[in-house]
């Protein structure tokens, strides 16, 4: 069974932290329903219990199976529990025949929203879900998940887009995603599943600090080595939370190896104290000194 770093699923947080990874072989598919369902129950039990009642789990067109989306609403019947989904959708043959209903209609389309919440003049959205939930034949969707909504966002096409034939002959690139969220404007909702893109820069972090590079033909150590990244991925973003500020707050893995890790020091004892003893000309010892001080103010 071969295996690679290039196999695994994440989930995270909004602070950057790694609430699961799971490595997987490497012939596992893309789409695999089971490994999605893993890692969701994975990542709710890792959210303190008393932060696990109102969910929102956002998910790229990887996870739009119907075995995914099935337990993504199975989660709801957990008492106490309210469970929200965002998940990138297929342009199939259904969507594209509701999308071409709506040509000619520019008053069906709204402004998508950008990342300051004002209207864009280049990207809109339309809901979809009546077309394809109440069309002539009936209901398309009926063997979805019930409450299942399908929006589509379309923004003029640029220059290196993978296109399908459908978008290249339509002038416009079209991205669906599905929802359970039935309150709110489509421009938010839509807005809201693009913070979905902040994943990338996690997992970018995650194979700058060691996931990139699996040291073993062992699955066994390359899954040790896995949760010894994860829990790296951890202490750099409360490192980033709780002791930087300016721009080391959100600086990547490897400048903070440079300005700050790797900071050559000494550790000397004086007084019954331990002193951290390091170059005044470091560019950012004083940064470093204000880091150490943040930790110990910590109670």
């Amino acid at each position: 069974m071969r295996h690679s770093p290039k196999h695994f699923v994440q989930g995270g947080t909004p602070t950057g932290e790694c609430l699961a990874i799971i490595p997987r072989a490497g012939n596992a598919g893309s789409n695999t329903a089971a490994d999605h369902i893993a890692i969701i129950v994975a990542a709710i039990a890792a959210i303190p219990e008393k932060y696990r009642h109102k969910l929102l789990i956002t998910i790229d067109g990887a996870g739009s199976s119907h075995g995914v989306l099935e337990h993504l609403t199975a989660l709801n019947s957990v008492p106490g529990r309210s469970v929200e989904y965002s998940v990138g959708f297929g342009l199939d043959t259904r969507v594209r025949a509701a999308i071409g209903d709506l040509r000619g209609d520019d008053t069906l389309w709204s402004a998508a929203l950008d990342a300051n919440g004002q209207a864009r003049s280049d990207a809109q959205i339309a809901d979809l879900t009546g077309l394809l939930r109440e069309s002539y034949v009936g209901d398309l969707f009926r063997t979805w998940p019930d409450g299942m909504r399908i929006l589509v966002r379309r923004e003029p096409i640029t220059a290196g887009t993978q296109l399908s034939v459908f978008e290249q002959d339509d002038k416009f690139r079209y991205q669906p995603l599905a929802t359970n969220t039935n309150v709110g404007q489509v421009q938010k909702l839509e807005s809201r599943h693009r913070t979905h893109a902040r994943v990338e820069g996690f997992i970018r972090t995650a194979k700058d600090t060691g996931l990139a590079k699996w040291p073993s033909n062992s699955f066994a150590i390359n899954s040790a080595w896995v949760m010894a990244v994860a829990i790296a991925c951890d202490l750099l973003a409360w490192t980033r939370l709780l002791l930087l500020d300016g721009e080391l707050a959100a600086a990547e893995p490897q400048t903070l190896r440079y300005r700050l890790l790797h900071t050559g020091a000494r550790i000397i004892k004086s007084a019954r104290k331990q002193i951290l003893r390091m170059s005044e000309t470091w560019p950012w010892a004083h940064q470093l000194a204000a880091a150490f001080a943040r930790v110990l103010a910590i109670p």
